[in-house]
């Protein structure tokens, strides 16, 4: 927000009679005080303009760069949702017993881009007929779901998976309940090891899949 005040340049005389004039102060406290309102206003109604979204699909690292490049998404952060136990660390986790799954959270301008345009993202990043973990990472931990935080996200959810049309689809729609952020050296994974990235993701057979999935999709 931009604000700009003309001022109409005036004898010195009538400067100084400006500032010292009482009322005058009085009404430039006024203004100063409206315009730092709108300013306020402005920066609240901008925070209002922030949604989230929390997908699990598999290992966090690789839901990162499908969310981050596109226009509208603001931020995305790696963590654990959906269990018990407070505060957990990557071992814990991955150990089992906390209910956790290694989960994306995504921030974004709903003016932008939709939570519909991010659901689509997350189907063609996830192997949906898959519940017991996603690629070669095995476990609840890496299973596929999508946490909804209100009644609208759910209904744009569960209407997104039923024009999928999957047969088999196992990908959950659960309440979201707490986030909890993983280590810093999970953030921004593959920007900041991005040869042990692409190896891992080769590796773990995860872009081989889900052209398999999706291609075949496409075809029928």
């Amino acid at each position: 927000m931009f604000l700009v005040i003309i001022w109409e340049p005036q004898p010195v005389s009538e400067v100084s009679r400006l500032i010292n004039s009482e009322s005058s102060m009085k009404q430039w406290y006024w203004v100063v005080s409206f315009c730092l309102g709108l300013v306020a206003f402005s920066a609240h109604a901008e925070e209002k303009n922030v949604a989230v979204a929390t997908f699990g699909g598999g290992c966090f690292w690789c839901m990162e760069p499908p969310f981050d490049g596109l226009d509208g998404v603001l931020k995305t952060v790696s963590g654990y949702s959906g269990g018990h136990v407070k505060n957990p660390t990557y071992k814990q986790v991955v150990r089992g017993n906390t209910g956790h799954v290694e989960v994306v959270q995504v921030s974004y301008d709903p003016n932008i881009i939709s939570y519909r345009e991010l659901l689509a993202v997350f189907w063609r990043n996830v192997d949906p007929f898959d519940d017991g973990g996603q690629f070669c990472d095995r476990g609840y931990s890496y299973r596929p779901v999508i946490f909804v935080h209100d009644e609208k996200q759910k209904a744009a959810a569960e209407q997104s998976k039923k024009q999928l049309k999957l047969v088999d689809n196992k990908t959950p729609i659960e309440t979201f309940s707490s986030f909890y952020v993983a280590e810093d050296y999970h953030q921004d994974y593959y920007q900041k090891n991005p040869l042990r990235y692409k190896y891992y993701r080769y590796s773990c057979g995860r872009d081989q899949r889900l052209n398999d999935v999706w291609d075949s999709k496409a075809s029928n």
